[in-house]
Parts: structure tokens; sequence; C-alpha cells
């Protein structure tokens, strides 16, 4: 069964909630199955890691990468931008450039933030650069999704998001979990309708 790789850097669990969303979003499509894979912190990143963590989704492999049929990328902002262990895991992928591994494959990208204004779009957009370097075709929500449209939180057109505020405390959102969702299913629609 073709597999959407969800790989995410989640540090106080906001992302890796948001993440089973767009899980859920995928298996909504017939014949299409997420792969859920989290990426190591930074601190241990360069060490020797086993490829099942303590707790959470198990560390994404290349591997993982090679075989997905589209790809979504999710982190918390880091000053507007991916945290840093993602973008450890993505500089790891210069082979899979080479080779193309993820040209013609769908991928989209989700943030969280703690607040409304801290940076959701530019971490998303930091996390689509090495996708349109590796030749994959970028997916978003469109207006046409009613959420997008009634969210007073997360969500935007470049992706899913959620705003957890400053302690954490928020729970996400009917809106962005229905969001989320959609972007997961959106990615899953897409790579089925390319494999055919």
């Amino acid at each position: 069964m073709p597999e959407i790789l969800i790989v995410y850097y989640s540090r106080n669990g906001s992302v890796a909630q948001l993440a089973r969303h767009v899980a859920r979003g995928v298996e909504e499509v017939a014949g299409m199955q997420a792969l859920v894979r989290s990426v190591a912190p930074i601190a241990t990143a360069t060490t020797a890691q086993s490829p099942v963590p303590d707790e959470g989704a198990p560390y994404a492999t290349l591997q993982d990468l090679r075989d997905c049929a589209g790809v979504i990328l999710g982190s918390p902002t880091r000053f507007g931008n991916m945290a840093a262990p993602l973008k450890h895991y993505l500089d790891s992928t210069g082979a899979e450039w080479a080779s193309g591994t993820l040209v013609g494959k769908p991928a989209a990208t989700f943030t969280a933030t703690s607040t409304m204004h801290g940076g959701q779009e530019t971490t998303l957009i930091s996390m689509m650069l090495p996708l349109l370097h590796h030749g994959a075709l970028i997916v978003g929500i469109p207006y046409t999704e009613p959420a997008l449209n009634a969210t007073t939180s997360g969500g935007t057109p470049y992706g899913a998001s959620h705003v957890s505020g400053l302690g954490h405390e928020r729970p996400i959102s009917e809106d962005e979990r229905t969001l989320a969702r959609r972007l997961g299913r959106r990615v899953a629609e897409i790579a089925a309708k390319l494999a055919q």
C-alpha cells in the first residue's frame, strides 16, 4: 500500500498531535497509508540512536523518504524557521536529492507556535524550500476549505498549524484539527492520482 511519510519534530507535543491529525486525513483516502516518523533531538542527532525512541514515533530514515509516495513535514517554529532537528534530517538527504527521490511527489508542511503571530507562515515556507530543491510538488490548503475561512487560531493556505499558547495550554481547536486532516487527505489524494 502506498505510504505518505509524515516526518516531524515536536518538543512540547503540539506538532506530534498535529501529525496524528494529518495521518488521519491521509488514511481517509482509500488505498493510502500514513507512515508517521519523528526526528531525533539535535543534541543527540549526531550520536547513534535506536530506530525507536523511548516514546513517540520511530525516527525517520532515509529509506522511509525513498519509499514514500509523498511527504509531509512538521516542525515547531524557531524564530520563524523550522527547528534544527528537522533541518538536520533534511541536511542529510543529499544523496536523495541527487537521485531525484522526491521529484514529482506531493509534499506539504505543518507547524505550531506559542503565539498567533509567532512565524507560522515563514516556518511553513522554510520547510518548503528543501522540498522545492528536491523537486517535490508543494501542496497547500485552498480557501475552498471552509475551516480556513472560519479559523480564529491556526491554519493557513501554506499548511496546517496550531497556536498552543505561551504555556502550551491551548488544545488543538476543531478548525485546526480539520485543516490538519484536510492537508493529509489532499496530499494522499494527489499521490493516488499521480500513481494512476
